[in-house]
């Protein structure tokens, strides 16, 4: 299941000696520093503004007019950056059978690029409040402030920030739809049904576009808003774009964020990214945050009605978008 870490699983993965299995032609290494910290904006204002304003349409449960509202506002202000972009549509089938409408918003920056890697998040909520303690709310939809708006947010303001100033390579915003409608936990299945969450990554990884990207590498960013987060090294990130994560890391430690990106092994979350390797074969990491002090592992508020924009602490933003755009506009 999507984000669910089993105490022995995690126990078993922190002990072990990962391998790197990403091509030498994948390889992330900064030789030389371009553009120094001191020369990166980024507005954690800004940020925070972007994702409170998604969270003003309501839960942006697919399907809903919440939900429509919302992608309308997307599309506009990634315009509005000057990117180019495309609303992908499609469908998928959820865990009680049901097609679900799939909106993918990708976002090109430099698209004439053809050295390029993508940034994603997903941009839906969920229907479910499945980890709220008050049973009554369990089927129904939350806010999703920091599971999901937030790297939508940083990535917003990530892209304002690259019209203000170009990266040298192209840079292709990918805003995956109907990622958290998985099996909810509290609703008893005759028998379990796989690939229930990130039904718009796999449609993208899935379809032409997927197939014929050619980007060198990903990072997902997911839950990357919350006060004190920390984000350790998701184990099929580790195992797939080891070289990825080393650069991402290295730059949060080189600029002052080694606070935030802790240098240790996470658990194995089945995410975005996940499909964006199986099917694109596109390596990419999972910046997520972990807190093993947790019952699930994740954000205290995951998959509650306490998700809301009230929680989203800015320097946190700050942290994870600084240190992306260090990283691209280095390489």
């Amino acid at each position: 299941m999507k984000k669910q870490l089993a105490a022995a699983v995690i126990a078993t993965l922190s002990a072990m000696t990962f391998t790197q299995c990403s091509k030498t032609n994948n390889a992330v290494i900064v030789k030389e520093i371009k553009v120094a910290d001191s020369e990166i904006q980024f507005s954690a204002d800004s940020a925070f503004k972007y994702v409170k304003e998604q969270t003003l349409f309501g839960p942006r449960v697919p399907g809903s007019e919440s939900h429509s509202k919302c992608l309308a506002y997307l599309k506009n202000t990634l315009e509005r950056m000057g990117t180019e972009v495309t609303i992908q549509e499609g469908e998928g089938k959820s865990f009680e059978g049901k097609m679900l409408p799939v909106r993918n918003v990708i976002a090109k920056i430099n698209p004439q690029k053809a050295n390029r890697v993508i940034l994603c998040s997903h941009w839906d909520s969920r229907p479910f409040a499945d980890q709220d303690e008050d049973t009554k709310y369990h089927n129904t939809p939350i806010d999703g402030a920091n599971d999901g708006a937030s790297g939508v947010g940083v990535l917003i303001e990530i892209a304002r920030q690259m019209q203000i100033r170009k990266p040298g390579i192209g840079i292709d915003i990918i805003l995956f739809d109907t990622e958290d409608y998985g099996t909810p936990e509290h609703i008893k299945m005759k028998e379990y049904v796989a690939d229930t969450w990130c039904l718009g990554s796999q449609y993208w990884a899935k379809s032409e576009l997927g197939e014929n990207c050619q980007a060198r590498y990903g990072i997902l960013l997911d839950m990357v808003g919350a006060q004190g987060a920390q984000f350790f090294q998701e184990y099929h990130s580790k195992s797939t774009a080891q070289s990825v994560i080393d650069k991402v890391w290295k730059a949060a430690q080189t600029i002052g964020y080694g606070n935030y990106f802790v240098n240790d092994n996470g658990g194995y979350i089945t995410d975005d990214h996940y499909y964006v390797y199986k099917h694109a074969k596109i390596p990419c990491i999972d910046i997520i945050q972990y807190d093993p002090s947790s019952s699930s592992s994740f954000y205290k508020h995951w998959h509650t009605h306490n998700d809301t924009a009230d929680n989203i602490d800015k320097a946190t933003l700050e942290a994870v978008g600084r240190t992306l755009l260090y990283v691209l506009y280095n390489e």
